[in-house]
């Protein structure tokens, strides 16, 4: 059924980052930022946007240049609003297994992706933007943001992971009332819960964006991978089982150069060169 509204998976293209009609990608300095460009339609997800950005996860899993990733909307009104209403609209029960699927999947692979994601949200972060914006590692939110996930009031429900995460991120209670509701909150009022590491005006997201991407690209890549991946899925095992993995990913990294360069560094009272190796 989803075939027949675009969803038809590609490999192999010949050009990196290139060719997408619903996003806009750039690589610089180890950072590749990128823009859900449908700011006409406040960014909403279509069977276009899901698969384009599928396939931009799945390069940055192979593009060794890459230690970070920034995703975010284009322009200021909105980070990206949801799913395509007209889309949902035509959905009988198969079809809505199907775009559940196809809408998990891909928030696993932001959420379990080898570097940090951050979500630079400006504007709406509704619905499925919401749950985009809680797949990614970092949270940095404008003044203008406004969050939510008002599925319930079109009598429908999340389906792309914020029923799992929401509750991980501030509690069962909490996030009980937001989802059973589907009311907006602010900014500040996110911070307040926890759901975005920082709040900053407008005019200053690319700035504080970019200054925390940095921050990443010069720490050792696979040791950050790991700690992602130990706190991700040891946070949703019990104790004995995520202190195993903590013990399997300490002795692993001391495999890397990295590792190495950092001990190396600090016992020369130097600043480390990571090589993300």
């Amino acid at each position: 059924m989803l075939r027949e509204v675009g969803w038809v998976e590609k490999r192999g293209e010949d050009s990196m980052y290139t060719n997408y009609e619903t996003l806009r990608v750039e690589k610089k300095k180890g950072i590749l930022w990128v823009y859900l460009n449908r700011p006409d339609k406040l960014n909403v997800f279509n069977m276009k946007m899901l698969k384009e950005l599928s396939d931009v996860m799945d390069k940055v899993e192979e593009d060794q240049e890459v230690k970070c990733v920034v995703i975010t909307g284009e322009g200021e009104k909105a980070f990206c609003s949801g799913a395509d209403l007209g889309l949902l609209s035509k959905l009988d029960s198969q079809g809505a297994l199907e775009l559940s699927e196809i809408g998990q999947r891909l928030m696993k692979k932001i959420e379990s992706l080898r570097v940090p994601v951050i979500a630079a949200i400006n504007g709406y972060a509704l619905g499925g933007g919401f749950e985009l914006a809680l797949a990614c590692d970092f949270r940095i939110a404008a003044e203008n943001t406004q969050l939510g996930n008002p599925e319930v009031k079109l009598g429908i429900i999340p389906g792309w992971g914020a029923t799992q995460r929401l509750a991980r991120i501030i509690g069962l209670s909490r996030a009980m009332e937001f989802l059973m509701f589907g009311d907006r909150i602010s900014a500040s009022e996110a911070l307040d819960m926890g759901l975005v590491h920082k709040v900053v005006p407008q005019e200053k997201l690319r700035e504080e964006v970019m200054s925390l991407a940095e921050r990443i690209v010069e720490g050792p890549t696979i040791a950050q991978g790991l700690i992602k991946r130990v706190l991700i899925f040891g946070s949703q095992v019990p104790l004995d089982v995520g202190l195993e993995l903590e013990k399997h990913a300490f002795s692993t990294v001391f495999s890397t150069e990295d590792a190495k360069e950092g001990l190396r560094a600090f016992l020369s009272k130097r600043k480390p060169e990571f090589k993300g190796k």
